[in-house]
């Protein structure tokens, strides 16, 4: 124990002093960092573009198609976000990040080999698990790199590789299935179709790009806050026991090894929310999204509980600040609408208003990078200054995020023009961009250096297992719930399906009125309630 703490001393005495400025290598690790995140973009989001001819190719309705496009990449993306998030605090973020990236590109290029619904969920399953590793060490990579004042501008810029990724992925899978198709209008090599080549040319690519995200240099832990964080001597010791602590039946072990009532509330948890799930499943007739849910519920919970007992102080600093929870849940509700608009919005141009795929691809396309490019960006920018004046100023930019974009969705799914429907959509994506700075920065100036991987994952759990997982899917399913059957097969409703995600405004607004109130006393008391240790 006094070894230990010795080391831990050493490590803090060595700490370089906090910088007031981020160095050109630091720019150029940042646009890497947003050229992997542009990768990881068009991976995830170009199943919106494909969605119609897989939907027609595979038979599927489109609470299957929200189900591939959410909860089959995000549980596994969240889940897996957590023990790798860990990793990440405590191992090479670098080496982390490049192996995550040759995962997920292979296989989202084994998408293109998926032949039913069956097949293509155990690759998105892949593609989430691989592109967990992203955030996690990238955040952690910008808070090493970039002193708190330039720190959410510079995750923003990060974050506009959302953006760019998505509206690139349209362009992308457009240009490709039309060649194909145009080329081989049989299907081409292997029988493969156009859809199924799309995920092969833009999965490829990121093995190469692997390569260069190798050759970038590992920052000290915490030297932007002048105090150098210690990693564990056994990272892949921790991340085995972070696993278990997530995947059943492990988690029933872990559980037990922490006394009978932990066990007796773990499976009182699992029993409730297995309620839950069959409950649902015989309301929707979805078996996969609400398993895949519940499954994901569980696993969090099993993973929070058990990081209360070996991590008392990450517990309380995430799991027991209520602003971290509510700025967290706040800017989950925002990406719930946009991550719906982002895979919906294509499919909805093209069957709703009939709109060309080639065209619509290049105007949503260049919509959704450019909107969300400068919504990020811009605000990031007066998050800072919000931020500056106030302790809790960034979280009237997530406000601003989850009210502006309603009036543009309202107009923009209710209007037969085109040209209206495509300024509106650009407006409601520029309009939410403008939280997710804002709420990233938030979440990482409330804990310690040495928890950013974690706080990262547990922030991602909001992003994910309630906007990913629930957003496509509720358009989906509301989508099949308001059509009508025509020749025994479910024609959807996809306009209502969409305007249905107004109605998550008014609870996302309540979440971060609280969170305006916590987050001043929260940053305040962060060493006090992390028990003595250095900020």
């Amino acid at each position: 124990m006094g070894e230990a703490a010795s080391e831990t001393e050493v490590a803090y005495e060595a700490a370089p002093a906090p910088a007031n400025q981020a160095s050109s290598y630091s720019w150029y690790v940042l646009f890497v960092l947003v050229v992997v995140y542009i990768l990881n973009f068009i991976d995830r989001q170009i199943l919106s573009i494909l969605a119609v001819d897989i939907k027609a190719d595979l038979g599927l309705k489109d609470s299957d198609l929200g189900f591939l496009g959410g909860a089959a990449f995000a549980v596994f993306y969240a889940l897996f976000g957590i023990p790798l998030g860990r990793l990440a605090d405590n191992w090479s973020r670098v080496k982390l990040l490049s192996i995550g990236l040759t995962l997920w590109s292979t296989m989202t290029a084994l998408s293109g080999f998926a032949y039913n619904k069956l097949t293509l969920t155990f690759a998105r399953m892949g593609v989430g698990v691989g592109e967990a590793t992203a955030s996690p060490t990238a955040y952690s990579l910008i808070s090493d790199y970039f002193p708190k004042r330039q720190k959410a501008t510079a995750l923003a810029i990060y974050s506009s590789g959302l953006y760019l990724g998505g509206g690139i992925s349209l362009f992308i899978g457009a240009a490709i299935v039309e060649a194909w198709n145009r080329t081989y209008p049989g299907g081409g090599p292997m029988g493969l179709v156009g859809w199924q080549a799309a995920f092969l040319a833009v999965g490829i690519p990121g093995l190469l790009v692997a390569l260069w995200v190798a050759t970038l240099r590992e920052p000290v832990r915490g030297a932007m806050d002048g105090v150098a964080s210690p990693s564990s001597p056994t990272p892949f010791r921790e991340f085995g026991k972070d696993l278990s602590m997530i995947v059943p039946p492990l988690t029933l072990y872990s559980a037990w090894q922490r006394g009978l009532a932990a066990l007796a509330i773990n499976i009182g948890f699992a029993v409730a929310v297995a309620a839950f799930a069959w409950w649902m499943i015989q309301l929707t007739g979805n078996l996969p999204q609400w398993s895949a849910v519940a499954l994901g519920y569980y696993a969090v919970f099993s993973w929070a509980s058990a990081l209360r007992a070996h991590d008392p102080a990450t517990f309380r600093l995430i799991w027991g600040t209520p602003a971290f929870i509510c700025t967290t849940l706040g800017y989950g509700l925002v990406s719930l609408a946009a991550y719906a608009l982002g895979f919906w919005s294509a499919p909805y141009a093209e069957t709703v208003l009939g709109l060309p795929k080639q065209e619509l691809a290049l105007i949503l396309g260049a919509n959704g990078a450019v909107s969300g490019f400068l919504g990020v960006i811009i605000g990031g920018r007066i998050a800072d200054t919000l931020r500056a004046k106030n302790p809790a100023g960034r979280i009237l930019m997530v406000m601003f995020g989850v009210v502006a974009p309603v009036i543009p969705i309202w107009i923009g799914y209710t209007t037969e023009n085109a040209v209206l429907f495509y300024a509106m959509n650009f407006l409601a994506g520029m309009f939410g961009a403008t939280a997710l700075g804002a709420s990233a920065a938030t979440t990482q100036d409330l804990v310690l250096p040495r928890m950013r991987g974690t706080a990262t994952a547990a922030f991602f759990l909001g992003t994910t297992l309630v906007g990913l997982s629930f957003g496509p899917y509720m358009v989906g399913q509301i989508s099949d719930l308001t059509g009508t059957m025509v020749d025994g097969k479910v024609v959807g409703d996809l306009r209502t399906g969409i305007l249905s995600l107004i109605a998550v405004a008014p609870i996302a607004l309540g979440l971060l009125i609280y969170a305006y109130r916590a987050v001043p006393r929260a940053e305040a008391t962060i060493v006090e309630r992390a028990a003595g240790e250095p900020l």
